[in-house]
């Protein structure tokens, strides 16, 4: 179990350095769009929006994941049937909060496309379209990823026998 703990929690705590370094890349796009008056400058607003919660999930992720597992870790070894529990029900409650951020993130990426599909001739539409694209495609995707990492750590939650 230890193994399959480790597995997933080192997932979630790459995952999160890579949130947090496709935040800072998103606020730099953005910053150089606006001070350029490029003509899509207000596709910074959708960067910068979710950029701010990627570096707020990542940084939450990756601060607190290495306490989290030595957390689990003396509680799997002091009272196993407690943790499957414990952590079976946390792990539920992840996994059903992915079906929500999937949903909004899906929301925004078509909203994004919509934007540019039949907007396109606006700037402000154009723009911030293609950041909604942008910023929601890559979120989906990494939630994806961690979304199936959770299926396999509650997989292995459930066959282990206490």
């Amino acid at each position: 179990m230890i193994k399959e703990m480790t597995e997933y929690f080192t997932g979630e705590k790459q995952e999160s350095l890579l949130f947090i370094a496709v935040a800072l890349m998103a606020m730099g796009v953005a910053a150089w769009l606006w001070a350029n008056g490029h003509r899509l400058r207000f596709m910074a607003v959708p960067l910068v929006v979710v950029a701010l919660m990627q570096l707020v999930v990542g940084a939450t992720v990756y601060l607190r994941t290495e306490s989290q597992v030595q957390g689990l870790i003396t509680q799997s070894q002091s009272a196993p049937a407690q943790f499957k529990q414990d952590e079976l029900r946390r792990m539920q409650t992840v996994m059903k909060n992915f079906d929500i951020y999937k949903t909004i993130e899906m929301v925004l990426l078509v909203l994004g496309v919509c934007l540019i599909g039949f907007l396109h001739r606006w700037d402000v539409a154009a723009g911030m379209g293609a950041g909604l694209v942008l910023q929601a495609g890559f979120t989906l995707a990494l939630d994806l990823f961690a979304q199936a990492r959770g299926q396999d750590y509650m997989l292995a939650l459930k066959e282990l026998v206490t």
